[in-house]
């Protein structure tokens, strides 16, 4: 599962959750994916940690001096570790205020 179809399905699952929490009687998403949140979030956490280990080896062969990894392959995927982990670390962000909105309901 790619890290926009996990957002996708993340994003889906916190509206549900917040019309609910809201009152509202909303049916489930509809989403055909049948991963639960926590295995959504492990997809996306592992997806990043996979990011970030392609970027630590693809910078250990170019400072090793390896002729097969150039300047440009380094920086992206450098880029796209730093970007992954930004969306992750949004993503925890808007979960810990959701979270906390949730709480702060008043039954």
């Amino acid at each position: 599962m790619s890290s926009v179809e996990s957002l996708d399905a993340l994003l889906s699952q916190l509206r549900s959750l917040a019309d609910q929490a809201q009152g509202l009687k909303v049916p489930a998403a509809s989403s055909t994916d049948p991963t639960g949140f926590a295995e959504t979030l492990k997809g996306m956490v592992e997806n990043v940690n996979h990011e970030q280990a392609q970027a630590n080896r693809l910078q250990n062969s170019f400072a090793s001096g390896d002729p097969a990894v150039s300047l440009s392959q380094v920086m992206v995927a450098s880029q796209k570790a730093d970007l992954s982990f930004q969306t992750m670390l949004q993503v925890r962000n808007k979960l810990v205020s959701a979270y906390q909105d949730i709480m702060n309901i008043q039954a």
